[in-house]
């Protein structure tokens, strides 16, 4: 396996969303968003972020404004994502697809993607096929997401370009899913990243006083951004769900040019790296990426050489 290489970047310089949220384009994109904008303590349009709806209102705003999705809604309790992160995922892979292609970025329907726990909101095969008009498989074992999920996709006339899946073997990610014969540019996954409930909770409760909530029940793990349980943990945590992804990934090695993941905590790469190693991966890299005081980064990996790279992207 080749040492992996890491690529250091804020907001990608094709983010859209570079900078303060201009809250009078968006209610003008949005009139729904409107009733949550107030002036913050230094006199700034805003909203408040605690606030699950106001934070729905902000995406379904962002979606219409940027991307021309004029219905997006999702069920109480689901992910509501952080819209300016999942489109630098999707800039970020997009440049990686054009390392192996002369250095252009590969467009239109012949670029698949298939996003592993696409979840209700559809985010990265809505923000994929309006910038770069890929197509997407996405896979979810939650079949009330995926319902949420389908109703996006035909209220915005994307299911030319956006196929749903659902995934009946839920301790598995590519098997049942990625057909004999099959083949996909790449995959992409946002892994649940706490290891059971009270942790899920106890990193909400830490949100919460990073938001000048001190009173949040503390019961519930939802936040602002909410999440179901599949969502947000899994046994084992973000480490765990990856390294099974990693394993797996080997049986397909010649179905997908690149396999790639979101990574939340630092302390989860030396274990990921530990099993890329182990399976043989012959090219990783490591793409750092930050939105506010967040920090995260993309971990890549592939099974082909550059011959075959090249061969692949022509």
């Amino acid at each position: 396996m080749a040492k992996p290489n890491t690529i250091k970047s804020g907001l990608h310089p094709r983010n859209q969303h570079q900078g303060r949220y201009d809250f009078d384009a968006l209610v003008q994109a949005s009139a729904g968003l409107a009733r949550f904008v107030q002036l913050n303590a230094f006199g700034d349009a805003s909203i408040d972020f605690s606030n699950a709806q106001a934070v729905k209102a902000l995406n379904q705003a962002l979606l219409k404004q940027f991307y021309a999705i004029a219905i997006w809604d999702i069920p109480k309790h689901y992910l509501c994502p952080p819209i300016p992160g999942r489109a630098d995922y999707i800039h970020h892979i997009a440049d990686l697809l054009s390392t192996a292609n002369n250095g252009a970025i590969p467009q239109g329907e012949n670029v698949r993607a298939l996003d592993i726990g696409v979840g209700a909101n559809t985010i990265y095969p809505l923000i994929g096929s309006r910038e770069y008009g890929w197509c997407f498989v996405g896979a979810d074992i939650d079949a009330i997401a995926l319902k949420n999920a389908q109703h996006i996709v035909d209220a915005n006339a994307l299911s030319t370009l956006i196929e749903l899946r659902l995934q009946s073997i839920p301790k598995c990610f590519f098997k049942g899913i990625i057909a004999q014969g099959e083949t996909f540019d790449l995959t992409l996954c946002n892994p649940p990243f706490h290891a059971s409930l009270a942790e899920a909770q106890a990193g909400t409760q830490r949100k919460w006083r990073g938001l000048g909530k001190n009173n949040a029940n503390a019961q519930s793990p939802m936040l602002n951004f909410g999440g179901q349980s599949n969502e947000l943990y899994c046994e084992g945590g973000e480490e765990a769900f990856v390294n099974a992804m990693i394993s797996e990934s080997k049986q397909f090695a010649n179905q997908c040019l690149w396999f790639t993941t979101l990574i939340s905590k630092a302390s989860t790469l030396p274990s990921v790296y530990r099993a890329l190693k182990k399976v043989n991966a012959l090219e990783v890299k490591t793409i750092e990426m930050a939105q506010g005081q967040k920090q995260s980064r993309i971990i890549a990996w592939t099974f082909l050489n550059a011959n075959q790279q090249r061969a692949w992207c022509a």
